[in-house]
């Protein structure tokens, strides 16, 4: 009797034991097949309600694979429907998209921004013109990186949020967008009406830095000059030339640039005011080296690591480009444009921002070296005559 009491009691404890576990188990695998996460609005200081979030799939192509909405603490769960795919989660706050790379199981925190047509703090902060000359074409890539400084954070969005005026008989081959943290993406540029050569884009500067590259081509007999004009205020800009090409500007506001490289030379202007900034001129021809080339220079053991934001940017994982691929004729599109959709924009812009650091440290440096021996000459006299 007693051992028939204690194997019922076993079996009972063992059975209930048995739930347990399996309670857990189911538990535990619940989330396996889930992404979730929580959304912040960065703007507010709270979290983001009501905000539209997809799950997209980034196959050979791009597959939106599940849809969620921000509940009132900000927070979503997505269920996926293929393991070992890579994913990216889209959140879409005020018309504005913000993604962040995903994996099954893992739980996110993304931080959205407010959309307004008109934010303080805007400002560019380096722009390079790689020129080449392409026969009876002069090629020209115009890289850019905005910066938006708000605060608080907000992200500005509409149909201008950034305009570039290039020369009026410019063809204008491509235009490439890279949002903070993320590689290029092929975008359209809207000409505005009456003004060659001027173009307005619709692309939201998010909070950080965003990165443009222009790609145009305009008629060459081997002299060229440019009038340059920015929307915003802008710290640095250089301009990358073969050394068999010729550059003048006047006034003289470029310097050149000691790369230690003879296979370009790089002027620089820095400090430029929005609106109608210095012209310049260029003469001969020549090409540049390939992008991996100057790749290699910025990644140079030997070289020092400036307190550069934009070599900080290249750093940085980038995210895989979203998509929107080129519509022109596979045979009209230029090799180099597939390496800036790759990342090679960043890798040039942080290349020349490494060179026009380097200049400026030097230039502060020796102005330092000349300037105290005469204070301490000045003070020794005060010396004296006390």
């Amino acid at each position: 009797m007693y051992l028939h009491t204690f194997a019922k009691r076993f079996s009972v404890r063992m059975l209930f034991a048995g739930l347990i576990l399996l309670a857990c188990f189911s538990a535990g695998a619940l989330p396996a097949d889930r992404i979730t996460g929580s959304v912040r609005n960065e703007s507010r200081g709270k979290p983001a309600a009501g905000d539209e979030v997809i799950l997209i799939r980034l196959d050979r192509a791009i597959h939106g694979e599940a849809h969620a909405r921000t509940d009132a603490q900000g927070t979503f769960t997505l269920r996926t429907q293929y393991p070992g795919r890579p994913y990216l989660v889209r959140v879409i706050h005020q018309g504005v998209s913000y993604d962040q790379q995903a994996s099954i199981g893992q739980a996110l925190s993304i931080q959205v921004f407010d959309a307004t047509r008109r934010v303080r703090g805007v400002s560019c902060n380096i722009e390079i013109l790689r020129v080449v000359t392409n026969g009876s074409l002069l090629h020209i890539s115009d890289l850019v990186e905005v910066k938006n400084e708000s605060n608080p954070p907000l992200t500005k969005a509409g149909q201008r949020t950034f305009e570039v005026f290039l020369p009026a008989n410019a063809k204008l081959d491509s235009v490439l967008a890279a949002g903070p943290g993320e590689t290029g993406l092929v975008i359209s540029a809207a000409s505005v009406s009456g003004e060659p050569g001027h173009y307005a884009l619709n692309f939201p500067l998010r909070p950080g830095a965003t990165k443009f590259a222009f790609n145009y081509d305009v008629p060459y007999d081997g002299h060229a000059t440019f009038q340059t004009r920015h929307a915003y205020p802008l710290r640095q800009m250089a301009v990358m030339i073969p050394p068999t090409m010729k550059f003048s500007s006047r006034p003289t506001t470029f310097q050149l640039l000691s790369t230690g490289n003879a296979s370009y030379q790089v002027q620089a202007a820095y400090r430029l005011r929005a609106g109608e900034g210095p012209s310049f001129e260029v003469s001969g021809t020549g090409t540049l080296p390939p992008l991996g080339d100057q790749a290699r220079f910025q990644t140079s053991p030997q070289s020092p690591t400036p307190p550069n934001p934009i070599v900080s940017a290249a750093r940085r994982t980038a995210l895989p480009s979203l998509a929107i691929t080129d519509s022109r004729p596979k045979q009209a599109q230029r090799p180099a444009q597939s390496l800036v959709l790759e990342g090679v924009t960043c890798i040039l812009l942080a290349a020349c921002a490494l060179m026009v650091w380097r200049s400026h440290k030097a230039r502060k440096f020796s102005t330092v070296r000349r300037i105290t021996p005469a204070l301490r000459s000045n003070r020794a006299q005060r010396g004296r005559k006390l």
